[in-house]
């Protein structure tokens, strides 16, 4: 598997762009709509956000990015922060994060192998670096589809999640 410096930046800067319309479309939406069980994996809309944003901070955890893992595991990360805009605070930050990250990235970073503790096998692994890149923004994308999906159901705005549409001056 190939990846690119500039695959990473472009995905990093869509992430970007996704959860700010995302933090836009659930400001002011009530707890109990964002909390309330619609049928996905991690039932709601702030579980899933949770969950996302608890993951892609192991995964920065696991590059060298943060010194420190998110407590928990996977079944923890959908009560990671108790609000909207606690959530929207603390994704602001990583996604910050994971920008600057990427501005930093080579494409020869991408390449060898990453060896890593999975709690979810309950073992070490070894995996290649270019393949725990593309996971770590393609389940940002996989869960963001279940959000959207929520969304439209409660009758709130979904975000576009087109990136040929992604304005040129986001992050």
């Amino acid at each position: 598997m190939m990846l690119t410096a500039d695959y990473v930046a472009l995905m990093a800067r869509y992430n970007a762009w996704q959860n700010a319309q995302i933090t836009r479309a659930i400001d002011g939406v009530s707890l109990k709509v964002l909390t309330e069980d619609h049928g996905a994996h991690f039932s709601s809309i702030l579980g899933t956000l949770n969950h996302i944003l608890w993951a892609d901070r192991m995964w920065l955890h696991r590059f060298g990015v943060e010194d420190t893992r998110p407590e928990g595991g996977i079944a923890e990360s959908t009560t990671l922060t108790p609000t909207a805009p606690a959530w929207s605070a603390e994704r602001f930050t990583t996604d910050g994060r994971i920008n600057a990250w990427a501005s930093r990235v080579h494409s020869i970073d991408l390449t060898g192998d990453l060896t890593f503790y999975s709690g979810a096998l309950g073992a070490e692994i070894t995996t290649p670096m270019a393949a725990c890149v593309a996971h770590l923004f393609n389940h940002q994308t996989h869960h963001r589809g279940q959000v959207h999906a929520m969304l439209t159901r409660a009758g709130l705005p979904a975000p576009v999640t087109d990136i040929p549409f992604m304005p040129e001056e986001t992050q």
